[in-house]
C-alpha cells in the first residue's frame, strides 16, 4: 500500500528482477479435456453468462501441479521480508482447503537467492498459476480466510501478475492487480490496489474503506475485469472500481490488456512499513486458507 495507509507492500524487493519474479517455475499445463466446471452459471452484466475457464476446489491431499506451482525464492528471488519460499511443507492441501503458512523454523538455515544467499529462520507459503493458467479480462473469484492475527507483522495477498511482465515495460508499468491484501496491523479490513504508472495521480487505484468484520472468517473476494474497468467486490459488495489511464508511451487498455496469472501469498510484513514483522511480537505460524478459486470469461 502507499504511505497514506502506512503499509506499502514490497512484494518484489530490489533484488528481484522484473522478468524473474515468477520465472523458471515449469511448463504449461491444461484445464482438462472436458473443460473446467465452476458450478451454477453466473449472469454476465449486459446479458448472457460467464464461461468457466479455471476452477480448483482443492479436493484431495496435494496441490494440483497442472494448475499451480509452489513459489521458490531460489528460482525467482522473491521474498517480502526475511521469509524464504520453496518449502512444500508451507503449502498444504487437505479437507478441501489450501493452507499457505509463514512460520519460524527450528533453526536458522541458508536460503538460496539469485541475488545472493541469506541466513534466516523464517519460511513463507506461496503458489501461482505461472505457465499453468493466465487470462485477459473476466471474472476471478477466490474464497479465502486470512490468518487470525490482529497485531502488526503478518501479510496475506490475493493478486494477479502479468504472465509476461516485460511486455508493457516492466514493473510498475506492466501492472499488478491486488484483489485483496490483509495487513494484520489493520484487522478490520482487506485492501485492494491497482498498480501501474498512471498519466496523473489517481486516488481511485486503492482505498482504505473495504471493511471486513472478521477477515479470519470465510469471505468471497471478486474481481471483474473488462477492457474499461477493474471492479473489486468483497462478499458481493463493491469496494473499488477503477478505469485506468496509463502514462505514455502506453495507451489504454494497456497495461491491463494482457494475460495475468493468479498468485496467493502468505508472507511476513515488510520491514519498512507500519505492518513490519517483529520476531518478539508478531505471532507465528500464520496461515491463509483458500477454499476455492474460480475464473470465468
Amino acid at each position: 500500500m502507499k504511505s497514506r495507509f502506512g503499509a506499502r507492500r514490497a512484494l518484489a524487493v530490489a533484488a528481484v528482477t522484473v522478468g524473474a519474479l515468477l520465472a523458471g517455475c515449469g511448463s504449461d499445463g491444461s484445464e482438462g479435456r472436458h473443460g473446467p466446471d465452476c458450478g451454477a452459471s453466473v449472469d454476465k452484466p449486459g446479458g448472457g453468462h460467464w464461461t468457466c475457464t479455471f476452477v480448483d476446489d482443492f479436493h484431495g491431499d496435494r496441490l494440483d501441479p497442472e494448475k499451480w506451482v509452489v513459489q521458490k525464492t531460489a528460482v525467482s528471488g522473491f521474498r517480502n521480508n526475511q521469509e524464504c519460499y520453496g518449502n512444500e511443507d508451507n503449502v498444504v492441501v487437505g479437507g478441501g482447503v489450501l493452507r499457505l503458512t509463514a512460520r519460524i523454523e527450528a533453526a536458522p538455515f541458508t536460503c538460496q537467492d539469485p541475488a545472493g544467499p541469506f541466513v534466516t529462520q523464517y519460511t513463507g507459503g506461496m503458489v501461482s498459476t505461472w505457465k499453468r493458467f493466465s487470462q485477459t479480462y473476466g471474472r476471478f473469484e477466490i474464497r479465502a480466510r486470512m490468518p487470525d492475527v490482529k497485531v502488526a507483522g503478518i501479510h496475506s495477498a490475493i493478486w494477479l501478475w502479468p504472465q509476461d511482465p516485460a511486455k508493457r515495460g516492466g514493473k510498475p508499468m506492466a501492472g499488478e492487480i491486488d484483489i485483496g491484501e490483509y495487513y494484520s496491523v489493520y484487522p478490520d479490513r482487506v485492501i485492494p490496489y491497482v498498480h501501474y504508472t498512471p498519466a496523473a495521480p489517481d486516488p481511485s487505484v486503492t482505498n482504505n474503506d473495504c471493511l471486513v468484520a472478521d477477515p479470519s472468517a470465510w469471505h468471497d473476494y471478486l474481481l471483474e475485469w473488462t477492457p474499461r474497468t477493474l471492479t473489486i467486490s468483497y462478499d458481493g459488495k463493491r469496494c473499488l472500481q477503477h478505469s485506468w489511464n496509463p502514462a505514455a508511451p502506453l495507451t489504454r487498455p494497456a497495461p491491463f490488456d494482457q494475460p495475468f496469472i493468479i498468485a496467493l501469498t502468505q508472507a511476513l510484513g515488510v520491514a519498512t512499513t507500519a505492518n513490519r514483522f517483529d520476531a518478539a511480537a508478531s505471532p507465528l505460524p500464520a496461515t491463509m486458507q483458500v477454499d476455492r478459486v474460480r475464473v470465468w470469461k
